[in-house]
């Protein structure tokens, strides 16, 4: 199991002391939330009924890769990622630059969490129909894909033309960084199985993470892939029983947050170490 760390969890002013303790503790990654604006007047969640957004309007939020390409100059091994990247929002040569400086910066380092979004005001705000934002976020994955692999694309789509352009430099991680798909329904499972790496629920428990696993392999078999599909969400982490039950859930990597204030985050992560990670040193 691998273990990550939701920095958007405490106070921004924290992020680089959490996230080098975080290497130095042996958690395997840190990630990052996303939004270009978050609009004065905004209404729905992600998460399955509720109907209150789970952020203020005034939250501060910085640009997540930028952030990230920050820690990874403080930092050697630990893996940074977005949860999640609103991709459908940009032209995706503005994503798939960013997401590359982040790659070769970190030397491979970047795991490129995305969603087809929930909030609909921001769509809205950025003069965007939301009602496309799955099929904008497939053909921009499939422009972002093409960028990362061949020496010159063109595309003439739905929601971006062009003719042929050159990409470089290349993204250290060969074909690109790993696109972990966040979703729970079948277009996210679909997304995941054209054009992820992994897959991040976010609204499933461990009951339906194996069900939700099944339908992901066989759309994965489908299209001819080899390996499998990395699962990542948070769950319940309290003691290697809590761990044991989301491997056998069929959960890759849990993102866990040991602690209830910022000021605890420290302390919280080196117990959660101790206890979980590493309970044979303790």
């Amino acid at each position: 199991m691998k273990f990550g760390i939701p920095l958007g969890g405490v106070h921004p002013g924290l992020w680089r002391d959490l996230t080098v303790r975080a290497e130095e503790l042996g958690y395997e990654s840190v990630w990052l939330p996303e939004h270009l604006v978050l609009p004065a007047d905004m209404s729905g969640s992600p998460h399955h009924g509720d109907t209150h957004p789970p952020i203020p309007p005034h939250t501060p939020m910085f640009d997540a890769i930028a952030y990230l390409s920050y820690l990874a100059g403080q930092t050697s091994t630990i893996r940074l990622g977005t949860y999640v990247y609103n991709i459908g929002l940009r032209h995706p040569f503005v994503s798939a630059r960013a997401a590359t400086t982040l790659d070769v910066i970190s030397d491979g380092r970047f795991d490129f969490g995305i969603g087809a979004s929930w909030l609909r005001e921001e769509w809205d705000a950025a003069g965007l129909d939301f009602s496309t934002r799955g099929a904008r976020v497939d053909e921009a994955l499939e422009v972002c894909r093409a960028l990362w692999i061949e020496p010159t694309i063109s595309h003439h789509g739905r929601f971006f033309d062009f003719d042929a352009v050159a990409f470089e430099p290349k993204p250290v991680q060969p074909g690109g960084p790993p696109v972990h798909v966040g979703g729970d329904g079948m277009p996210a499972l679909r997304r995941v199985a054209r054009f992820g790496s992994g897959w991040i629920p976010m609204n499933h428990n461990l009951d339906q993470i194996p069900g939700s696993v099944r339908k992901l392999s066989a759309l994965w078999a489908e299209h001819g892939r080899d390996g499998k599909p990395e699962v990542t969400t948070s769950a319940p982490a309290d003691s290697p029983g809590d761990v044991h039950r989301a491997a056998d859930a069929g959960i890759d990597r849990m993102i866990v947050m040991p602690w209830r204030r910022t000021r605890e985050a420290l302390d919280g992560i080196a117990r959660f170490a101790d206890d979980v990670l590493n309970p044979s040193r303790s």
